[in-house]
């Protein structure tokens, strides 16, 4: 079996939520970047389905040359469902995301 060398991870803060301030290893993509997400489930003490966190990857900073500092992850405190669709595809011809209308809440009507 051929050895792969070892695995590459780098130390990234996390901001927001319960995981403020703290620091931890992220194993790296094949490109060098930590994933978009990071999700932590966290054990319910009644024995229920796990709570999960979600933490979404953004820019650390730039410097003044415009070049970028690193990565951190900022809690998304809506989870899933708004982290910008997490796990969903953004294809060029995909129709933009729309807040859910409910069954009368769509354009008024005209008539009469």
């Amino acid at each position: 079996m051929a050895d792969t060398g070892a695995v590459k991870s780098e130390d990234t803060p996390f901001e927001g939520g319960p995981m403020d301030g703290r620091v931890l290893p992220v194993l790296l993509g094949p490109t060098g970047r930590p994933p978009k997400t990071y999700r932590i489930p966290v054990p319910d003490a009644a024995g229920g389905p796990p709570t999960v966190l979600v933490y979404r990857l953004v820019p650390r900073g730039h410097s003044r040359m415009g070049i970028q500092k690193g990565w951190k992850y900022e809690y998304a405190a809506e989870g899933e469902n708004g982290v910008g669709q997490v796990g969903r595809l953004k294809w060029p011809w995909s129709k933009p995301d729309r807040p859910n209308d409910g069954p009368n809440e769509g354009p008024a009507d005209t008539e009469g």
